[in-house]
């Protein structure tokens, strides 16, 4: 039976990690009205919201590709100083995984160092948060945040430095009845204006975060070394997890530059398949489209599979439908394909199956046509 090529976003973080969205449902609401078929979750650290993806995404027809994302430490090119995909701190390296099994098959130790490294990242932010409070005392801001209140009604749980700075926007805005004061108040506590109007949520959420949250910013809190895995073994916990390792490419930047890893693709891809990775995702805003076909395609041919998304992990609301960077009314023919491939290999593997036509099946007996 030949299908058509349904759109795809395989990497969405929801508000059990950090995202632009408030709830699963205005995410899989906005993926449905665009014509956004396959769904992936794709929070840092969690499994929790699997269980309402998939049923939301059942009551939508929409096909749950359910994922996660860690930070790892790659021990050997942080010695080299080698850039991997975080282009500031070599030897720092994302990964997701893809398609882990639902219901979770995750025990024994495995689950308990995603726990530990989950509970870690979360001790970080609360050590930021205290030294948050110390910069708005000494600034005679006026209040203080309260860690708990922010977990209990900003989060699902995991709380990352991007709920600090829009816990301290929300406290702005409720102490303060104006924009000149409010704007005010953010000159007070990065010590020079904000870029953002006073209107833009996100840029002004995001200037918070740069400006106080950041390495070098006055709450910043270096991770403790137990913030991070080793690659191997997050690899490992993946795997136990049912998924597949994925390997995230930042590809191009704006200015055209690659990190140190992934400048050399013919290089990057066989040190991949050295540690065990075949798959491999991008995000698409990230990177024009000349690359972005120009990396998939060749990764496809190596027998990656490929997927693309779009993150939704920061404040900024953006289109489910992908883009890239320089062609913001979609994704070429050729790359809606690819990820169209790669979500089937990916169904496949969730269903216990190796078929790209079996998983291809899957899909469509999930949204019901």
């Amino acid at each position: 039976m030949s299908y058509s090529i349904l759109d795809v976003n395989a990497h969405m973080h929801t508000p059990y990690s950090f995202s632009a969205f408030d709830s699963v449902q205005q995410a899989l609401d906005m993926a449905a009205a665009e014509d956004v078929r396959i769904v992936g979750i794709n929070d840092f650290y969690s499994l929790d919201g699997y269980a309402e993806w998939g049923n939301e995404c059942a009551a939508r027809h929409l096909y749950p590709l359910f994922n996660i994302e860690f930070i790892s430490l790659w021990q050997e090119a942080q010695r080299d100083g080698l850039r991997i995909n975080d282009p500031n701190n070599p030897g720092r390296t994302y990964l997701s995984g893809k398609g882990l099994s639902f219901p979770s098959v995750l025990t024994g130790e495995e689950a308990r160092m995603l726990s530990e490294v989950r509970a870690e990242s979360n001790r970080q932010v609360g050590r930021m948060c205290e030294r948050l409070n110390t910069l708005l005392e000494e600034r005679k801001i006026g209040f203080q945040l309260s860690y708990a209140r922010i977990v209990s009604d900003l989060t699902r749980g995991s709380i990352r430095e991007r709920h600090l700075a829009k816990a301290l926007r929300l406290a702005v805005e409720q102490h303060f009845n104006s924009d000149d004061l409010r704007m005010s108040i953010y000159e007070t506590l990065c010590g020079k204006p904000l870029k953002s109007a006073p209107d833009n949520i996100a840029g002004i959420e995001n200037e918070l975060r740069g400006n106080l949250l950041k390495a070098g910013g006055p709450a910043f809190v270096p991770e403790e070394p137990s913030a991070f895995l080793p690659i191997d073994v997050v690899k490992h916990i993946i795997e136990a997890a049912g998924g597949i390792p994925t390997y995230p490419f930042l590809a191009d930047d704006a200015k055209g530059l690659f990190t140190d890893f992934e400048g050399d693709l013919q290089r990057c891809a066989d040190t991949l398949k050295r540690l065990g990775i075949h798959s491999a995702e991008f995000i698409t805003t990230r990177n024009t489209t000349a690359v972005l076909e120009q990396y998939a395609s060749y990764l496809e041919d190596e027998g990656f599979i490929v997927t693309f998304g779009s993150e939704h992990n920061t404040p900024a609301m953006e289109p489910i439908r992908l883009r890239t960077r320089d062609n913001a009314g979609g994704l070429s023919e050729k790359l809606r394909e690819i990820n169209y491939r790669g979500a089937c290999r990916v169904a496949a593997h969730q269903h216990g199956c190796d078929s790209i036509e079996q998983g291809e099946e899957w899909i469509w007996q999930q949204i019901g046509e």
